[in-house]
């Protein structure tokens, strides 16, 4: 069974290209001083379209175990 979803943000990873910001559709990342952030978590629907599109795999998705 899966458990809860959560994001992980590598920010050592992060180049700061905001691609991962530009396709969230719920507007959660922005780009503070060169490196991705989660804003608002609340806003996050864990869809994975900034892992999908993160060149450096700077942001992705994790099942958390129950």
């Amino acid at each position: 069974m899966i458990g809860k979803r959560k994001l992980v943000i590598e920010q050592n990873w992060c180049k700061g290209c905001g691609i991962c910001a530009a396709f969230c559709p719920k507007g959660a990342l922005e780009i503070v001083n060169e490196k991705v952030t989660l804003k608002d978590p609340a806003l996050c629907v864990l869809c994975g379209q900034c892992e999908m599109r993160c060149p450096d795999y700077a942001i992705y998705l994790v099942n958390e175990e129950e």
